[in-house]
């Protein structure tokens, strides 16, 4: 053997694709001498444990490869093996794993060779610094495709990939050091646990379960009654369903890593929790009652086997039932409990039985009657004759039923249902997306020709009738097999003796059928516990997750275990198990339709993560096996069919009520996005009618939670009617990772307080372009905004000039994209960010929960979260801190800064990002996203009202608020009882002004709300006639209102205290035109007020004024004011002058609501 250098890569916690490469010396005659010490390759790290940016290495190390450079003596070929492979390699504790590289000369001639060949030099000296030995991995931050980046992120085997912010970012460092990650206990006890391929783990299983007590006891009388042919049709019918659902199950198995779960499993991460979990929780309540069924047919038989010997241990009857059956359970559970290892072994021997016992019976077929008593009880052996009078069915009635081919198919189905028991211990499979289809279809076809081959020797062998009069067959004479239906005991209508008459050797057929409901009993004993444990596990109901704990290598559910003991113990001890036999079998075949229906809808919504590689199904046929699976269920019982639906139905509504905070990624929620594409890009197709118009509000509040009241109102003109869209313009940039938090923080908001809308986030220099883009680009199709809602500006007098010039453009852009305008104001404003705390009671609590990763997060996210949680807000891969300052002077400053923002103009509207930043510092890592989910379950959990003001608004620091407050959040939302709502209808604006009131006077809260409605009269003289004409046009729109008042006077000089107040709103903007000339105008003085101006618009200040004494005069005690909003014409009307005729009309009244349509009609009063 040529002589070979070996390096051993031991097994160290370090990220992926870093290497540290020890040498190994053997001996002096087969390896190269390397003299070094035994840790060549250290990874250097700093005094905190942390790696450093490269791998370096010490002397010694870099001498060598520096000799073995220059010598150039061989061409090394690399070779690797991987020793124990199956294991997790890289965060090992229990022993030391290594990979061995051995670098061997191709053959001893080329040993020689000093010089080395250029192609040498190319393989040693590439473009790489060989003085550092550095693999590719150290010279990129990318990392290249491998497995481990696919795994599910808690996995302890998921690798590490940099964020987009690593890699996008130059000022980020993407290098991190080890991992440290919580640990899953089922993946740390996966070290040498005991795995089944797919003949021990699924063939065999399948085989015993549907090997049942029927081959032995029912078959017989299944061909007496349906016959040769149409038996055969039976047993492929069922053959067919299970097949078909096999096949499905196959796909579903297929598409992805199976874990522990099995039926439910794929159930839950196909439909959805709520089928998965109904599904789960019945189909372990069948296993669990299907194990007492099949311990009692054992003792049964037991039974009679005692009792041919003339013996019992009591009575002979359900005593010893009774005994025999909680002796045997017992057993079983020892067995399982010590072990799934010594289950498969068990299962083996029993096997072993039932193939001899199925042998014994072919045997004996072949052998013919071994007596004259046996011929005169029906056995013929194989006769002609006998076979052509049982080609055909013969169906009698028994025990009062009247039974044809469905009843028969309705009694044999059971015997057909344990195609499962591979797939429920998926858990315990070594590859199950391979073990799972081959080892369920193959015993398929096995115990299906199996069926088929008895059925036909039953029916060549034994007659339907017989008396078992040996007299009779003297002289060859048949007439033992003339006797009147319903007086034989004997034959395959009468008897279920027929397998063991046919037999070589009757004991054996008894030892098989003890095997068969033996091996049943113990599958349904180690099935359900198994799928129960994974329900458990993920807390789909209450109160259970006790059962989900595992015990051992093999996680084995051993409370599970003891519960299904319990509960088969009772069922055994109770009787009556004839009763519940076709609930079980409904049970399982709820199971099967719904995996077949798996099948079908995945293939039907086609998400792009459906790519099974099983490909022989079609979505057709599993549809069909769907409804195959319905069709026997009501065939079996249709009382007991509606037991299982209804029980189905309401574990279901108990999971969807619960609203588990799982996402598996179901076909349900693709099929909903689907859904909903198709409806909006059909709505496209829907031309707008006035009878359909929906007020579409684009509302302006920021977050939600800042401006709840403003929301709340938006939601009450849209709840279940139309489309809300919550739009938040933040300053300057911000990094996407705090824009999902911000849109995870809305969400919750949403969530909790029971709001239907969406959250709009966008970047801008300034509130008006970030405005701008929102009007411009939400929506989608028909689903766009059609009304702009903003908060009044109350602080438009002292803000800056340019603020106020922004806000006043914003109705300028809306009304010049025909969105319309309405503007909501309160006599305590909108903004309750101080008042609220901003969720800061809330951060609180979550900062003590432990930071876990995420399913879009990297490893290195977890550590620098971790950091953020000690230090505060520092500096991880994408940390806001570049935006914070950590001194506690600016935190100060920050704090004051918030209140003086409370009434600014802006921050009605939006924030600057760093303001946002600083709001949130109290968060352990304000772009957690769990956070907010976290705050979600409490919520859930606690069970907390949506309609409780106290539990949904919390001062600072979780304190209560007075109720003077919660009344003040809570306006639009509480019941309101003999409200008033005053319409001031000044202007046709299409009829919005009437519409939007009209509609909150529909709401729950406000049903029972009086409208009043104002107009103004174009003449005095005919101002009764104008008051029936707009009697008749309210009537017309089929408005009901209480009250109809028109102002005949509004062009009446307002009193002089008006016009002082008037006046003393604008005089900090009013500038003469001295100071005005054309010649230095600027930009700015857009924000004054000319006296030409003043002068050009007088009629209408003084009717604004007019209107305002009208409304101190009427609407002073009403709840709700909404008017036509005064049209702010073009290069007509400043800012100032504008915000002064609102200020007017609004100041000291109750809610106001101004309103401005867009010149179309939203009102018909054709039909």
């Amino acid at each position: 053997m040529s002589d070979t250098s070996s390096f051993e890569m031991s097994s160290v916690d370090r990220p992926v694709n870093r290497f540290q490469v020890n040498p190994v010396n053997h001996k002096a005659n087969e390896m190269i001498q390397l003299n070094v010490p035994q840790e060549v390759y250290r990874r250097l790290v700093n005094s905190d444990g942390e790696a450093l940016e490269d791998d370096t290495f010490n002397e010694n190390a870099t001498d060598i490869l520096n000799k073995q450079n220059l010598q150039r003596t061989h061409r090394h070929s690399i070779k690797s093996s991987f020793r124990d492979k199956d294991k997790p390699s890289r965060f090992k504790d229990s022993q030391s794993q290594t990979t061995r590289f051995q670098v061997a000369p191709p053959n001893e001639e080329d040993s020689d060779d000093s010089s080395g060949t250029k192609e040498d030099r190319e393989l040693l000296d590439n473009e790489y610094d060989t003085k550092y030995g550095k693999s590719f991995r150290h010279f990129t931050r990318e990392a290249l495709p491998r497995l481990d980046n696919y795994r599910n992120i808690m996995s302890i085997q998921a690798a590490y990939r940099p964020t987009l912010d690593e890699l996008h970012n130059a000022t980020l460092t993407g290098k991190s050091a080890s991992l440290s990650r919580n640990q899953d206990p089922e993946a740390a006890n996966m070290n040498g646990a005991f795995k089944f391929g797919w003949i021990k783990g699924v063939l065999i299983r399948c085989l015993l379960n549907i090997w049942g007590v029927m081959l032995f006891l029912r078959l017989s009388w299944v061909v007496g009654q349906a016959g040769i042919i149409e038996g055969f049709i039976l047993i492929l019918t069922t053959t067919v369903v299970t097949c078909v659902t096999s096949l499905s199950m196959s796909a579903i198995s297929t598409n992805g890593v199976i874990k522990g779960g099995g039926t439910y499993y794929m159930i839950s991460r196909s439909l959805g929790p709520e089928f998965g979990g109904s599904i789960g929780l019945i189909f372990s309540l069948a296993n669990a009652v299907a194990c007492a069924m099949y311990v009692v047919g054992f003792c049964e038989s037991m039974l009679d086997l005692l009792n041919s010997f003339g013996l019992s241990i009591i009575d002979g009857g359900t005593q010893d039932v009774r005994i025999i059956g909680c002796i045997t359970i017992s057993l079983l559970l020892i067995i399982v409990v010590v072990g799934m290892e010594w289950e498969a072994k068990a299962q083996i021997g029993l096997l072993i039985i039932l193939l001899v016992a199925i042998g014994d019976f072919i045997i004996g077929s072949l052998i013919g009657p071994k007596s004259e008593l046996e011929k005169a009880e029906g056995f013929i052996g194989y006769n002609f004759t006998i076979f052509k009078e049982n080609l055909f069915a013969d169906y009698r009635k028994e025990e009062g039923v009247q039974h044809d081919f469905f009843s028969v198919i309705a009694i044999f189905f059971p015997a057909a249902t344990g195609i499962l028991a591979g797939a429920n211990i998926s858990g315990d499979l070594k590859d199950p997306q391979k073990s799972i289809p081959k080892g369920t279809l193959i015993a398929i076809l096995i115990s299906t020709a199996t069926y088929l081959l008895m059925v036909l020797i039953c029916g060549a062998t034994v007659a339907r009738d017989a008396n078992g009069n040996v007299a009779d067959l003297i002289n060859g004479s048949y007439a033992f097999l003339n006797c009147t239906p319903g007086e034989c005991n004997y034959g395959l209508q009468n008897s279920f003796q027929v397998i063991e008459l046919v037999s070589a050797f009757g004991p054996l057929i008894y030892a098989g059928c003890f095997a068969a409901a033996i091996s049943s009993a113990l599958a349904s004993l180690v099935s359900a516990p198994k799928v129960f444990q994974a329900l458990c596990k993920d807390e789909l109901y209450p109160k259970i997750v006790w059962f989900a704990k595992g015990y051992g290598k093999n996680n084995e559910p051993v409370r599970g275990y003891v519960l299904t003991f319990i509960i088969a113990v009772a069922f055994i001890l109770i009787g009556e198990l004839n009763l519940i036999a076709p609930l079980i079998s409904n049970f399982f075949l709820a199971a099967y339709t719904l995996i077949n229906f798996s099948t079908f809808h995945a293939s039907l919504a086609k998400p792009v993560g459906w790519r099974p590689t099983f490909k022989y199904y079609n979505m057709w046929l599993s549809l069909v096996g769907s409804v195959l699976c319905v069709a026997v269920m009501f065939l079996i019982s249709w009382a007991t069919a509606l037991i299982t639906f209804v029980a189905v139905l309401a574990l279901y509504l108990i999971v969807a009520y619960r609203k588990p905070d799982v996402n598996w990624g179901s076909t349900t929620q693709a099929q909903t996005y689907k859904n909903a594409l198709m409806s909006v890009q059909q709505l496209n197709n829907v031309e707008e009618h006035v009878k359909n118009y929906r007020p579409q509000i684009l509302v302006l509040s920021g977050l939600p939670n800042t401006r709840p009241v403003l929301v709340d109102f938006a939601y009450m003109l849209t709840k279940n009617l139309s489309l809300l869209v919550c739009g938040h313009v933040l300053r300057g940039t911000s990094s996407q990772r705090y824009r999902n938090y911000l849109q995870d923080r809305a969400t919750t908001w949403f969530r909790k307080h029971g709001v239907k809308g969406f959250y709009a986030l966008v970047d801008g220099e300034d509130f008006e372009s970030g405005t701008r883009a929102l009007m411009q680009a939400s929506g989608i199709g028909k689903l766009k905004p059609n009304i702009l809602l903003m908060g009044y500006k109350n602080d438009w007098q002292t803000c800056e000039k340019k603020d106020l010039d922004q806000y006043f453009n914003i109705m300028h852009k809306a009304l010049d994209m025909y969105l319309s305008v309405a503007i909501l104001r309160l006599p305590n404003g909108l903004d309750c960010s101080q008042i609220l705390g901003d969720e800061s009671s809330a951060a609180k609590n979550v900062i003590d929960i432990p930071r876990t990763l995420q399913p879009n997060e990297s490893s290195a996210d977890l550590m620098s979260a971790d950091r953020s949680v000690q230090n505060g807000l520092s500096g991880s891969m994408d940390s806001l801190s570049r935006n914070v300052s950590q001194d506690a002077g600016d935190l100060s400053n920050t704090e004051n800064d918030l209140k003086l923002l409370k009434t600014s103009s802006t921050s009605d509207l939006s924030f600057m990002a760093g303001s946002q930043v600083k709001e949130v510092s109290g968060l352990p890592d304000p772009v957690d996203p769990k956070s907010p989910q976290l705050l979600t379950n409490s919520l859930r959990k606690s069970k907390q009202k949506h309609n409780d003001p106290a539990s949904l608004y919390k001062g600072p620091g979780g304190v209560e608020l007075p109720k003077e407050i919660l009344m003040e959040l809570t306006q639009f939302t509480r019941k309101r009882s003999h409200a008033v709502i005053d319409v001031w209808w000044l202007y046709d604006d299409g009829g919005l002004t009437l519409l939007l009131p009209y509609i909150i006077s529909t709401r729950r809260t406000w049903q029972s709300c009086k409208l009043r409605v104002y107009a103004l009269a174009n003449k005095k003289a005919e101002l009764e006639f104008e008051q029936r004409s707009m009697a008749s046009l309210l009537s017309k729109f089929r408005i009901d209102y209480s009250d109809l008042t028109l102002i005949p006077d509004i062009t009446k000089k307002p009193q002089e205290t008006t016009t002082v107040f008037f006046n003393e709103l604008i005089k900090d903007f009013v500038i003469s035109d001295k100071d005005n000339g054309p010649s230095n105008a600027t930009p700015e003085d857009e924000a004054f007020i000319s006296e030409d101006d003043l002068m050009a618009v007088q009629d209408k200040t003084n009717r604004y004024l007019r209107l305002r004494e009208y409304l101190h005069e009427q609407s002073m005690k009403s709840d709700l004011v909404v008017m036509t909003l005064p049209m702010p014409r073009k290069n007509i009307v400043s800012a100032p002058l504008y915000m002064a005729w609102l200020e007017s009309l609004s100041r000291d009244m109750p809610p106001f609501l101004f309103v401005r349509g867009n010149q179309t009609s939203v009102l018909t009063f054709y039909s």
